[in-house]
């Protein structure tokens, strides 16, 4: 067998549903999965040695993002399906708590592979890599519809109707991704878009800004919008588990952290939302600080 040496890659960013990173995502034929709220991690044969990683880095004993490392080492299928698919990287979720607590008590503690790549770079389409999982056993995401020329009412709809790993009668999942295999956004990028529940059902906070009109200054408004519940606590339970456990110490670095991550990863989308406006940053970075003080109540 041949062995072929694959370093660490990162995920690729997910970008909202109409943003202009994703425009026109929607012409063709388009796959829409369910989103799960866990970790990112991805899995790979790197010349005959098992790999893993989280988000942003390759993953070592001891510092194994919550027992992730720990669980693939276990699967005799995974190893098994990585040494007679030497090229594939498989891309996933490994579901432990985070924001929703409404998953089937079954559901946890799995990794559920949502994507698959080759040592070119390329992501396998679904209807190739579900046959093979599907005969191997391993555990994957499964496509919720497919939709061809699809609109907004299409995917709010699946969108709703998504129950996977959901408890019943405890709501609907996270949100919905919607990847088109053949689309190349105008940069020539792939890239897939997502639609996240708690966005779709309370697009606006009306309590703060001027209380005769209504006006929310635009500061507030990028924050609410682009700044999620997901990615704060995200970035949380990663700093903790990269330190094994939580110190308020670590606070400063929290907030810096995730306001440097909204600052590198949405500046360009709400700049061009907004045509050019004028930010004061310092508003913006206080209103992250307010935000991120609101969703995680327990350490402040």
């Amino acid at each position: 067998m041949i062995n072929i040496v694959m370093e660490f890659q990162k995920y690729q960013h997910i970008e909202r549903y109409g943003n202009d990173e994703v425009e026109g995502i929607e012409l063709g034929t388009c796959h829409i999965f369910p989103k799960i709220d866990g970790t990112n991690g991805s899995v790979w044969n790197n010349g005959g040695i098992l790999k893993c990683g989280s988000h942003n880095r390759e993953l070592s004993i001891g510092n194994d993002n919550q027992g992730f490392m720990e669980y693939i080492y276990k699967n005799e299928i995974i190893k098994n399906f990585l040494l007679q698919y030497p090229s594939l990287r498989l891309f996933g979720e490994w579901l432990v708590p985070h924001s929703l607590k409404t998953y089937r008590d079954d559901a946890w503690k799995k990794f559920y592979v949502f994507d698959v790549m080759n040592d070119e770079g390329k992501y396998l389409s679904y209807d190739k890599y579900q046959p093979i999982f599907e005969e191997k056993g391993i555990e994957y995401i499964p496509r919720l519809i497919k939709i061809t020329n699809g609109k907004k009412e299409d995917f709010e709809k699946a969108l709703i109707e998504n129950t996977y790993l959901i408890k019943e009668n405890s709501g609907i999942g996270e949100g919905i991704v919607i990847k088109n295999y053949e689309y190349r956004n105008k940069y020539g990028r792939v890239i897939w878009a997502k639609i996240v529940t708690n966005e779709f059902k309370d697009k606006h906070r009306k309590e703060m800004g001027d209380p005769e009109i209504n006006r929310i200054p635009l500061e507030i408004e990028i924050v609410d919008k682009y700044l999620t519940k997901e990615m704060i606590i995200k970035t949380f339970e990663k700093i903790k588990e990269m330190n094994e456990k939580w110190d308020n110490r670590m606070i400063p670095r929290l907030l810096s952290t995730i306001y440097h991550d909204f600052i590198m990863e949405e500046t360009w989308n709400f700049i061009k939302a907004h045509k050019n406006p004028i930010i004061n940053f310092k508003i913006v970075q206080y209103e992250v600080t307010n935000k991120i003080k609101r969703i995680l109540t327990e350490i402040f």
